[in-house]
This record gives C-alpha cells, sequence and structure tokens, in this order.
C-alpha cells in the first residue's frame, strides 16, 4: 500500500504505451486505484473537484483562442502573408525559408493553433520551396519547427493550461514568454542563413519574374500585415496594459477574427457552422482529458504520490539544478510518446511543486515547461506536427525527408530552453518590467 502509487502511475504509462484512449485511461486508472485506496467515500471527493475545474474562470479563454484560432485559418489571412513574406525575403538565399519562419511567428502570435499553422504552410510554402530547389529536408524541417511557435509566443492554449495547473497568472506566462519565443525565431533565422551559406545549393534565391517587387508591393505587404498585428495588439496589448484578463482578452480575439474574416470576404453561414463545430470538438477533447487528470492527480496525491516523488528526487545529486534537468529530461522524453495537453495534465501537477519547493521563480519554470513542451510536436514517432505535415506533403517528400529534417530544429529548440535555463531574465524581466509600469 505504501507504494500504490508508484503501481498506479506504472499502470497508466502501460496503458497509455499500448495505445489506449488519454481522457478515458486517465479516469479509469484513478477510479480503480481510488476504489482500492479509499474505498466508496472516493465519489464523495471528485464531483466536488470536477466541478471546482470546469467552473474555472481562467479555462474560459481555451474555447475562446481556440475559435479564434480556427476562425484565422479561414480568413486566408495566412496565404497572404506566405505570399507577401515569399516576395520580401525570396531574394537571398535562404529567403524562403526565412519567410516561413516569420510567417510561423506571426500565425503563432495571431492563432496558437499549431495544426493549422502547419497544414496551412505545408500546403502553400512546401510545394513553392521544392518547386524552387529547396532541399526537402531544409524546407519540411522548417515548416515542421515553424509551426510549433504557437505552442510559446502567446496568446499560448498550453500558457492558460499551465497557469492554471502551475497557479500563476496566465498575463505574466504571456509577458514571460514574448522573448523566449523571439529567441527561438532568431535562433531558427541563424540557422537558415548559415546552411544557405554553407550550402548554397540546399535553398537558392527566388529569381522567377512572378516575385518581382512591384509598384503595388508595399501596399500589399501592409494589407497582409495589417490584420494579424492588430489582433496582437488588442488581444496581448490590452493584457499587458491591464486592461483585459487572458479571458476577457480571448473574447477580444474571437471577435476580431471573426470581423477579419468578414472584411476578408470569407464569411458565411457554412464557415461559422466549420468553426464552432470544430471548436466544440476541440474543447471538448482538452476538457474531458482535464476532467480525467483531475481525477488522477486527486487519487495520486491522496495515496501520497507526491511524497513517493519528492523522496526520489531528494537522492538526485548535484542539487536543485539536478532536480531542474532530471524533470526537463523527463518532460522531454515523455514528449516522444505524448503530446503537449497529456503530459500537461499528467507530468506538471506532479512536477511543479517539486519545482516551487526548490525555490524556483513559478514564471521562470513555467516558461521551461512550455518552451520543452514545443518539442513534443516535432519529436518522432508521435510528433504531431510531423503528422500535420506528412499529409499535406506532396508524393516526393517522404516520412524520412520530414524526420531529418526536424533533427536541427529539435536541437535549436534544447539550445533555446538552455538559454533560458541560464539567463532567467529572458523569462522574467519583461513581467516585472510590465507591472513596474503599471
Amino acid at each position: 500500500m505504501d507504494y500504490l502509487a508508484a503501481w498506479m502511475f506504472l499502470t497508466l504509462t502501460i496503458l497509455l504505451l499500448a495505445g489506449f484512449p488519454v481522457a478515458f485511461t486517465l479516469l479509469g486508472t484513478a477510479l480503480f486505484f481510488g476504489l482500492i485506496g479509499f474505498g466508496w467515500d472516493f465519489f464523495n471527493l471528485l464531483p466536488m473537484r470536477i466541478w471546482g475545474v470546469i467552473t474555472n474562470f481562467t479555462l474560459v479563454a481555451v474555447p475562446l483562442f481556440i475559435f479564434m484560432g480556427v476562425m484565422l485559418e479561414r480568413s486566408g489571412i495566412a496565404g497572404d502573408l506566405l505570399k507577401s513574406m515569399g516576395i520580401a525575403f525570396g531574394r537571398i538565399r535562404g529567403g524562403l525559408a526565412v519567410s516561413v519562419v516569420v510567417v510561423g511567428a506571426l500565425l503563432g502570435a495571431s492563432t496558437g493553433i499549431v495544426g493549422a499553422t502547419v497544414v496551412t504552410m505545408g500546403l502553400l510554402a512546401l510545394p513553392t520551396m521544392i518547386e524552387y530547389g529547396y532541399r526537402k529536408e531544409l524546407a519540411t524541417g522548417t515548416i515542421a519547427s515553424s509551426g510549433t511557435l504557437g505552442q510559446i509566443i502567446p496568446p499560448s492554449i498550453v500558457l492558460v493550461l499551465l497557469g492554471d495547473i502551475i497557479g500563476v497568472s496566465v498575463g505574466d506566462l504571456f509577458i514571460g514568454a514574448v522573448i523566449p519565443g523571439l529567441i527561438l525565431v532568431v535562433l531558427y533565422t541563424v540557422y537558415i542563413l548559415f546552411t544557405s551559406w554553407r550550402h548554397p545549393e540546399w535553398a537558392p534565391p527566388v529569381k522567377d519574374d512572378s516575385f518581382e517587387k512591384g509598384k503595388s508591393f508595399a501596399l500589399y505587404l501592409l494589407k497582409s500585415l495589417v490584420p494579424p498585428l492588430s489582433l496582437m495588439v488588442a488581444v496581448l496589448g490590452s493584457i499587458f496594459a491591464g486592461i483585459a484578463s487572458p479571458t476577457e482578452a480571448a473574447g477580444v480575439g474571437a471577435t476580431g477574427a471573426t470581423l477579419l474574416c468578414i472584411l476578408n470576404r470569407r464569411f458565411d453561414m457554412d464557415v461559422l457552422r466549420t468553426v464552432m463545430e470544430t471548436t466544440v470538438q476541440l474543447t471538448s477533447m482538452v476538457f474531458i482529458i482535464l476532467v480525467g487528470a483531475t481525477a488522477f492527480g486527486l487519487v495520486f496525491r491522496g495515496l501520497g504520490g507526491d511524497i513517493v516523488i519528492r523522496q526520489f528526487v531528494t537522492h538526485i545529486p548535484f542539487g536543485k539544478w539536478g532536480i531542474l534537468a532530471t524533470v526537463m529530461a523527463v518532460i522531454f522524453i515523455a514528449g516522444f510518446f505524448l503530446d503537449f495537453i497529456e503530459i500537461t495534465f499528467i507530468h506538471i501537477p506532479v512536477l511543479a511543486p517539486l519545482m516551487k519547493t526548490m525555490g524556483f521563480d513559478p514564471v521562470w519554470f513555467a516558461i521551461l515547461f512550455a518552451v520543452n513542451l514545443q518539442t513534443s510536436f516535432l519529436t518522432p514517432p508521435f510528433g504531431f506536427s510531423l503528422f500535420y505535415l506528412k499529409g499535406v506533403a506532396p508524393p516526393e517528400v517522404s516520412t524520412v525527408h520530414i524526420y531529418k529534417g526536424i533533427i536541427p530544429f529539435v536541437a535549436i529548440q534544447l539550445i533555446g530552453l538552455l538559454i533560458v535555463v541560464v539567463f532567467p531574465e529572458t523569462a522574467t524581466w519583461l513581467p516585472r518590467l510590465i507591472d513596474s509600469m503599471r
């Protein structure tokens, strides 16, 4: 009985690796071990805990941000951005790849939906890059990794979930994630430009007449940049200025995305119905996993699981930095087999209290978690960005091309993670500055 929590976690891991649905595995494991550990009285505690989760005001931002992202994807903004950025950067070696990174960052700050971003750029940018002689590994790696920037660049759904689980302000996490997100953008760009210089044949400049800068290019560039930038200002600006909470700002973003879709003349009842159906499906997936994770966490802690883990980590060498390295390694390895929602709800509630007891800044280690979770989209065999891209890639692009292409970008993300570890100010300086100005 002393190690019932450890058996519980082991059972969950085995069932997940066997392919059972995450939400039902979490809830089923919790019910089984809850009955063993607490008897039927367990069912007196569980409804109250689930009700507290469902009525959490902060989590209302999740469906609103999902709606905003899906609506923006339907508005055609991504296509206009890719075309204008391709014209702007196409003349330099690696310019098309750099344009994909810039568009990925802008879409990440506008939508935060990784699947929509990767699919859109895979459909529009990948055939063009291959046509102009780009190495398939570089093209696919750039698109897959740039699409994941929405996981760290706010507004990010994972930051909303982390803020609620860890117990820190979502607004502070949004502000703190800005610099680490920009660091990743810079690292991606530097790698692309260096690779293009080292291997000119991998990323040739575009010399086709269709990429000539006409007289109307400046106006076209302005038209493609203003909509996403205005939405970013409306959502993030209202949070940073203290005018709106993240949940209220999510409502502003959903409304703004709908207006942009109307202005682009892409809005009709079929689009609205599709966006709402997708929003309901994704939101239901998130919350059913959240309910299962809440039940699992209740039983795990009730059985003394947090005590077992704390006893284990106290024997890790090199003090709190050894513990931090172990926790980050666990999250990274889990990303090979689980997606970010599962990791967030299963591992973070167990690991975050340990970080607090070690004396680490909660905003800082929440950003570390977010950067680390971003790699789960790229690491095989279950990297969802790889699946999204393969689904829309031309026939000549194989799975091997995609897997080889993401290797340097996973290494770059780990470098970005190390930078945030060595320089905590990258995640904490801006929130403190904003707080001092309010």
